[in-house]
Order: structure tokens, then sequence, then C-alpha cells
């Protein structure tokens, strides 16, 4: 049987709020109710709609709104909902003591009405307050100030740390979080509530394979098949056929992947190099471009002059190819040399 709305909080939210709204003039009951999706339909209404419903301004029904809010905190009704507010209270701190709106929302019930019931006893109740959404943080609920700030802080010091580039074991990722962490209860230092905070940041993202990283990263966030394919050839941890890489993009994303566009996708981004005929790496891996010429020059310029097989098993970690094409590319007197000693170098 599915736990309902109740189950979860002790309470009937819409009893609560029917209770409370049966107190006001209509017109104020109405616009509540318009506002905050707490009538037959769960669509909020807008200030502006409002307002031409009845011929007033916008504003003039803000003021209608506060004025209705405060007259509720003022009502006996309102006495009578402080175990639902204590509750709802008690929830947020066994979510972390500062959640995101919509985790909160969605952890009590998926069903859109109550979720806006339950939102309006957040907004009418005095133990509850929210931090807007900005460009660093989701909109989240708390109910300790300085437990709210202390995450913030934690999470803003965290990205800074981040390189563009960083991909992060989520286990790591906790480590690094606690360490920036002060003060905090021992009650919420389990992983739950950990990666809950994580997600309150906006600068901070988890990508499909669960590593995190700075949040506008195309290795968290994933725009396309090149990105699904950095992930599946990341993930593989040596080079691929860029056919093998479109089958493993379906594999491990179920997403479809052409061949073609997997192909041609590789081809164009700067992560990947070509390491022999449709084979791929990943750039940071420390595969070098080019040919398997360039690759020998390359070899010959850090080590200096090599033998045959030296070169041909230095070139192979770098390129899949043939070691008859290494000795063919060496034959090649325009760019490379054989001393009396056997040793190859580069020409000069």
């Amino acid at each position: 049987m599915t736990p309902t709305t109740a189950d979860k909080t002790g309470f009937k939210p819409k009893a609560i709020v029917k209770k409370l709204l049966s107190g006001l003039p209509e017109r104020s009951r109405i616009v509540l109710e318009a506002r905050f999706g707490l009538g037959q339909s769960p669509d909020r209404v807008t200030l502006e709609s409002i307002g031409k419903r009845y011929g007033i301004t916008r504003e003039r029904v803000r003021q209608i709104e506060n004025h209705a809010l405060m007259t509720l905190k003022k009502s006996p009704a309102f006495a009578e909902a402080n175990s639902a507010f204590h509750e709802l209270e008690r929830i947020i701190d066994s979510l972390g003591g500062i959640v995101c709106e919509d985790d909160l929302l969605n952890f009590i019930t998926k069903d859109t009405s109550m979720q806006n019931h339950i939102y309006f006893l957040l907004v009418l109740g005095d133990p509850f307050k929210y931090r807007k959404e900005d460009e660093e943080v989701q909109r989240c609920w708390y109910v300790d100030q300085e437990l709210a700030r202390n995450i913030e802080g934690a999470l803003k010091s965290l990205y800074e740390g981040l390189s563009d580039d960083d991909l992060i074991p989520e286990g790591e990722m906790i480590d690094r979080f606690i360490k920036e962490l002060q003060n905090i209860n021992d009650k919420h230092r389990n992983q739950e509530v950990l990666k809950r905070w994580l997600t309150i940041s906006k600068k901070i993202g988890k990508n499909p394979l669960g590593e995190w990283g700075p949040a506008s990263s195309p290795n968290v966030k994933i725009k396309g098949v090149r990105d699904y394919a950095y992930l599946a050839v990341k993930k593989h941890g040596s080079p691929l056929h860029f056919r093998e890489v479109a089958k493993l993009i379906e594999k491990m994303f179920n997403r479809a992947a052409h061949i073609a566009t997997t192909h041609n996708e590789l081809i164009k981004d700067e992560r990947f190099v070509l390491v022999g005929r449709g084979m791929y790496a990943l750039r940071e891996w420390g595969y070098t471009e080019g040919v398997v010429r360039d690759v020998i020059r390359e070899v010959l310029r850090e080590s200096g002059p090599l033998t045959r097989d030296a070169i041909v098993e230095k070139v192979l970690k770098e390129r899949h190819v043939k070691p008859g094409t290494i000795v063919v590319n060496l034959q090649n007197q325009k760019y490379f040399k054989r001393a009396k000693d056997g040793r190859f170098s580069v020409v000069k």
C-alpha cells in the first residue's frame, strides 16, 4: 500500500488548511486559494490575473494576500495547527536541517495539490525560513539559520576548490565536503544528508555515473552524444573503436547513439585523440595527437636516440597500430636517420 501524506507527516494538511482559511473574509480566502493553488485547481494564479478578476491592481492583491496571512497567524486555528508545524519542523530536521524545497515536498508527497497545502503551511508557520534561489543555491527551507549559513559557506569553499575538469567519485566528494563543514551535529553526519546538502548548490553537480564536479562542466552537465561518449570511454578505461563507443553509450545510459554521429562527435571533440583506425583514447590519459610519424618524432625528442624495438614499444603505448606500420615510418629518411649503432634519431 502506498504511504499517504498523513502517514509521512502525522496530520492531514488539507484539513488543517481548510480550517485555517474558513475564518477569513471571502475575498481574502479566494486570493490565498488562488495564489497557493489550494482550491479545486492546483495551478497557482499570478497577482496580475487575480487583480483583473477583481478590477484591482496587482499591488492591492499583494496587500490582501499579506494581510490575510497576518490575520491567520493571529487566529485560534493557527494555534491549533501548532502540532502540524512542529511535525514539519521535525521532518526538515530529519532531512538535514536545511533542504531544497522540491526535495522536501517530494519527500512528503508526490501529489501537486497536497504539495501546495504543505507549501502554504511552510509559508505560514513561524519556525520556517527559506533561502531564495539565486546563482549559487537552490530555493531551500530551514529552521536553523546558523546551520544554513554553515552549509552554504562550505558549499562555496568546496566549489572554489574544484577545477573545470574535475570529476570526483562521490565518496571522495563527501570527504572533501566534511572537511569544509564546521560544528555540524553528529546526527547530520551521514551520507544521505551530506548528498542532500550537496544538491543545494547550483555550482556543483553530479553526472549520470555519480561523479561530481563543476555543474557547468560538460563532464557533468551532459548536453549530447560527445559528452556521453567521454563518460563512456572514461569509464571503460582504455581506447575504444567508435562503433564500440556508440554501443557503450546505449548500454550505459539507455540512449540511442548512431554510429556515424558518434564518430563525427569524437572527431570534433578535443578531449579525444585518434590512436588507431577508428580507435579513440582520452587526451587526459597522455596520448599525443598526430599520425604515427608524429608520435615517433615526439618519442625521439623526449627520449633521445633509441633502437627500433624501443621505439616500437613506446609508440604502441600511444597508438593502436601494427608494429610493421611503425617500422615502415622509420624507413622515411626525410624524417629519421639511423646511426651505426642501430639507434634512430630525428632528422633536424
